[in-house]
């Protein structure tokens, strides 16, 4: 009912979305370890897209009629809700205490996790599962950091 392709491209703005947003970040952050940590996680990002659009150039299928295409868009909408997974429209320059910004970005994460979890029972292949579950282990390595990182700079 719903398109490979669509849960894909999300995934993908995911991952996009994730690194725009700890790049935008750090040109407004002075704190080196936090700069550090923000740039690794935006590479993380970048490699995470790639693997998702691999993924999709494997599973593309023809085109669908638009009735299947729009049924399949309502179904993603339904499930997703309002949830757009974009930090977009954080001005990061209005936040004054990193540890609204660590938890800003804990909350992106999450999202995350819980969008590729929900893909998990539609991949059938056990290698790109394999790889999706190292995915979904990473992005949670993302919030453990995240939590260290926010220990280490609470008094």
């Amino acid at each position: 009912m719903f398109a490979a392709e669509e849960i894909l491209d999300m995934a993908i703005r995911i991952e996009k979305n994730g690194e725009a947003a700890y790049r935008n970040a750090i040109e407004n952050i002075s704190n080196p370890a936090l700069i550090s940590l923000l740039e690794w996680m935006a590479d993380e990002e970048v490699k995470h897209a790639k693997w998702f659009l691999e993924l999709k150039e494997e599973v593309a299928t023809p085109a669908k009629s638009p009735f299947v295409q729009e049924v399949g868009r309502e179904f993603i909408n339904g499930v997703l809700g309002e949830q757009s997974f974009s930090l977009k429209d954080v001005d990061f320059s209005q936040i004054d205490r990193i540890n609204d910004l660590i938890d800003i970005f804990i909350e992106f994460e999450e999202d995350g996790i819980l969008f590729y979890e929900m893909l998990q029972p539609f991949i059938q292949h056990k290698d790109k599962l394999a790889q999706l579950d190292e995915i979904i282990a990473e992005e949670k390595r993302h919030i453990e950091q995240l939590r260290k990182f926010k220990e280490s700079e609470t008094p």
